[in-house]
This record gives C-alpha cells, structure tokens and sequence, in this order.
C-alpha cells in the first residue's frame, strides 16, 4: 500500500491579530508536533510556506508563515487544509501516521476478519478504533487489545473479550 508523499497536519480555522498570524487547529498527536516542521503546505495546490515563528496557544498553534503579513492575506488562507511532507517527519521507532492505517484490514488473533479500520477517535481516556465490517467493533487502541500494527502490510491484529 502506496503512502501519500502529503500528510493532512490540521486546519487554518482564523487569523491572529493584525500582522498576518494565523491561527491553526493541529490534526497531529499535538499542536507542538506541527510547530516541529519548518515547512508546511497549506490548500489542495499544497503550496510551500515557511513556517517563520509559531506558539500555542489554548490548544491551537498560532504560526507566522513567510509572505502573509497582514490580516487580509491570512484572512484568504482561511479555511484550507495544512499538510506536512512524509519526508520531513522524523517519528520515533515503531511509530506511525494514523492516515497510514486507515483502511487497514482488522483480524483476531485467530484471523477472523473483522473488517476494516474506519476512524479513530481521540476520546480523553485514549484513542478508540472504529472498525467497519458484518458489524462496527469500537476497540480500545491499548496494547490489551491491539496485539500488532503492520503498517506495510494494512493489517492489525486485536484481541477481544467478551462484548466487544
């Protein structure tokens, strides 16, 4: 399974203040690992910007990006999708993009087929995969119940108890 040389990162949902700051809703596991890439491309064209000096602020990144100086040039950005390039992460061993395994095929430790992952939902206690098949399955992502991850071969294998 091919991955994507783009990774969708977050959202420009506002702009900050007068001199063209942006206010950006982080899809990433946290808004400090999208201040983490000196580069970001915002809008289905994938533009290039410069990620110039950035903060967070009540859970949000507030970023100045290279050529938008004022609120009128932010305010155009507003709405479009962030992405970071693959190539520029740098994640800690056995790590992975959560894009990369959506769609994956979901089995038991004996392999039955569940179906495929659909979703995950960030939920406070931890995050919980939905997989579609026969029937949906919500399965904790902890390793109670996520025995393996394959991301090379789109498979996870999970184990379940009684009710799940």
């Amino acid at each position: 399974m091919e991955k994507p040389e783009f990774i969708e990162a977050g959202e420009i949902v506002n702009t900050h203040g007068v001199r063209g700051q942006v206010k950006m809703q982080s899809w990433l596991d946290s808004p400090e690992l999208l201040r983490s890439f000196k580069t970001l491309y915002i809008g289905q064209g994938r533009a290039p910007m410069r990620l110039l000096e950035s903060f967070v602020h009540k859970g949000c990144v507030i970023a100045a990006l290279e050529g938008v100086e004022d609120v009128n040039t932010a305010m155009a950005l507003k709405g479009k999708r962030v992405y970071i390039r693959r190539a520029d992460a740098q994640l800690p061993e056995g790590s992975f993009f959560l894009a990369d395994i959506l769609g994956a095929r979901v089995v038991t430790e004996d392999g039955t087929e569940l179906g495929v992952l659909a979703d995950v939902l960030d939920l406070p206690g931890n995050r919980v995969y939905v997989v579609r098949g026969e029937q949906e399955h919500m399965i904790p992502a902890v390793p109670k119940f996520i025995r393996n991850t394959d991301v090379d071969g789109g498979v996870i294998t999970v184990h379940l108890i009684e009710g799940m």
